[in-house]
C-alpha cells in the first residue's frame, strides 16, 4: 500500500504525504477475503482498521445467535483502535469479509503516538469525549432497554392475570359444583328408576341443545321465575339450582316436565341437572382461559424470536400481531386498531426479532402521541420489489422541525423521564443498516404516518 491509496480518503484529509507515509510504514496491509474474519468481538482492540476498498460485515453474538449489526463498505470507514485511549477497550463486534479488498491495520500504539504528535490537543479531546460519550450512551441504552422491558413485562402480567384469575375462579366454583353433583347423586340413589334417570338425562340434553342467549335483564327475570317455581314445589336449594337452569334456557314448562319424571326425587334430580350444567360451563371457562394463556405465551415466543435464527423467512404481519398482543394493555382503553394487511404481501428474509423491536417502538410512539385515545391504522402492501409497512395515528402531528430531527440519537419531545430519544434512532439503524430498507415520517395535524420499506432480503448476512 502506498500514499496514493490513502490520499483521497476523507478520514485522512489534512495529512501530508510524509505523515501518511509514517502511518503506512508502521502499519500492515491486510487483504479482505469473503467469509474470513479479521477481528473478533470481545478481544482487545489493539488495532485500528481502516477500509481502503472492499466490504466488511460487523457481527455480534447475541445469546446463541450471530447477528449482523452493520457493515463497512465505504472507503475510509474504520473500526477498533479503542486501546489508543482506553486500556480496557475491546472490539464491539467481529469483522468478517463480504467483498474482496484491502484494509490498513494500524497498531493502537502507533495511532496514539501519531495523534499525540500531530494533534496533541485533539488526542486529549478524543480521550475525554470517547470516555464520556461511551458512558452516557451505555447508560441511556440500558435505561431505554429496562424501560421497554418493564413496560412489556407489566403489560404481559396484566394480560396473563385476567385469564389466570378467571381460570382460578372457575376451578374454585368447579369444586363446589362437583360436590353438589355427588351430593345430588346420593339423593337420587334408590329414589329413581333407570327409566326415570334416562328420561331426566334426555331433559338435560334438551337444555344443552337450546343454547339460549338472553340479555342480563331477561336472564335475571327467568332465574327469578324458576326460583319462585322451585320454592312453590318446596325445593330448598333453589338458590343453587335456579341459576344454571336459567342460563341453559330452562323455563317453567321444562320444570313441570321434569317434575312429572322425578316425582318425590324432584330436588336431587334438578340439583343433579343444575350441577352438571354448571360443571360443563365452568370447564368451558377453564378451557377458554388456559387457551388464552397459551396464546399469550405463543405471542411472547413469537415476539422474542427465542426459537429462531438471526435471519428467517417471515410474514411481517405475524410479528406485528405478536407485538400488538405484547402492548395490548396500552391499546385496550381508548385506541382503535385498524388492520389493513395486503393479501399480496410476500414473506421476506429478515431479522425477525429486530423487526419486532421496530414495531414496538413505532406502535408505542403512536399510542403516546394520541395520548392513549385515537385510531392507529396499520397497513402492509407491496411497492415494486419491496414491502411497505405503515403506522398511521390520529395524534396532533409533528411540526416540520421536529419531524426533521426525529431520527437523531437522544432527540426526544417527551417529558423528562418518559423518553430517551433512542427509539427511532435504533429503529432506523435496524431498518437501514441491517435490512437495507428505509424509514420515513410524514406528518400533519390529525395524521402522522411512519412508513417502513423493506427489501425481500436484508442488506447483509
Amino acid at each position: 500500500m502506498n500514499v496514493d491509496d490513502l490520499r483521497d480518503l476523507a478520514i485522512f484529509a489534512g495529512l501530508t504525504d510524509a505523515q501518511l507515509g509514517e502511518l503506512i510504514d508502521g502499519s500492515t496491509t491486510v487483504p479482505i477475503e469473503p467469509g474470513a474474519d479479521l477481528f473478533h468481538e470481545g478481544e482487545p482492540a489493539d488495532f485500528w482498521w481502516v477500509l481502503v476498498d472492499g466490504a466488511i460485515a460487523l457481527h455480534r453474538k447475541i445469546g446463541r445467535e450471530d447477528t449482523v449489526m452493520g457493515k463497512m463498505d465505504v472507503p475510509g470507514r474504520w473500526a477498533g483502535g479503542f486501546r489508543a485511549w482506553d486500556d480496557h477497550g475491546v472490539y464491539l463486534a467481529s469483522g468478517r469479509g463480504i467483498a474482496e479488498g484491502r484494509v490498513l491495520r494500524v497498531p493502537t500504539d502507533l495511532l496514539r503516538e501519531r495523534i499525540d504528535v500531530w494533534f496533541p490537543l485533539g488526542g486529549h479531546l478524543i480521550k475525554g469525549v470517547y470516555g464520556t460519550a461511551r458512558a452516557i450512551e451505555s447508560t441511556a441504552r440500558q435505561r431505554d432497554a429496562l424501560i421497554t422491558l418493564g413496560t412489556l413485562a407489566a403489560g404481559l402480567a396484566h394480560e396473563i392475570n385476567n385469564p389466570a384469575a378467571a381460570a382460578s375462579r372457575s376451578v374454585s366454583a368447579l369444586d363446589t359444583a362437583c360436590s353438589s353433583l355427588l351430593s345430588s347423586l346420593r339423593g337420587l340413589a334408590g329414589k329413581v328408576s333407570e327409566d326415570q334417570f334416562g328420561r331426566l338425562d334426555s331433559l338435560r340434553l334438551e337444555l344443552g341443545s337450546r343454547a339460549a342467549i338472553l340479555d342480563p335483564v331477561d336472564l335475571a327475570d327467568n332465574e327469578n321465575t324458576i326460583s319462585d317455581w322451585l320454592a312453590d314445589h318446596e325445593v330448598e336449594r333453589d338458590w343453587l339450582i335456579a341459576p344454571p337452569l336459567a342460563a341453559a334456557g330452562a323455563d317453567v314448562e321444562w320444570c313441570e316436565r321434569a317434575a312429572d319424571v322425578l316425582g318425590d326425587a324432584l330436588e336431587p334430580g334438578l340439583e343433579w341437572v343444575g350441577s352438571t350444567l354448571a360443571a360443563t360451563t365452568l370447564l368451558g371457562e377453564v378451557k377458554e382461559s388456559t387457551r388464552r394463556i397459551t396464546e399469550l405465551v405463543a405471542a411472547v415466543r413469537s415476539y422474542s424470536q427465542m426459537d429462531r435464527g438471526s435471519i428467517q423467512t417471515i410474514d411481517v404481519t405475524e410479528g406485528i400481531e405478536s407485538t400488538l398482543v405484547m402492548l395490548g394493555h396500552k391499546l385496550r382503553d381508548g385506541t382503535e386498531v385498524i388492520r389493513a394487511y395486503g393479501a399480496d404481501v410476500p414473506r421476506i428474509d429478515a431479522f425477525a426479532g429486530e423487526l419486532n423491536q421496530v414495531w414496538t417502538n413505532l406502535i408505542d410512539n403512536a399510542v403516546d402521541a394520541m395520548d392513549g385515545t385515537g385510531t392507529l391504522r396499520i397497513t402492509t402492501r407491496t411497492d415494486g420489489d419491496r414491502i411497505v409497512v405503515e403506522f398511521t395515528d390520529t395524534g396532533p402531528g409533528m411540526p416540520p422541525e421536529v419531524a426533521a430531527r426525529a431520527f437523531e440519537p437522544f432527540y426526544t419531545t417527551k417529558d423528562v423521564g418518559k423518553g430517551t430519544g433512542l427509539g427511532l434512532d435504533i429503529a432506523q439503524r435496524i431498518i437501514t443498516e441491517h435490512h437495507g430498507g428505509t424509514i420515513t415520517i410524514t406528518s400533519h395535524p390529525g395524521q402522522t404516518t411512519v412508513a417502513v420499506r423493506l427489501p425481500h432480503q436484508p442488506a447483509t448476512r
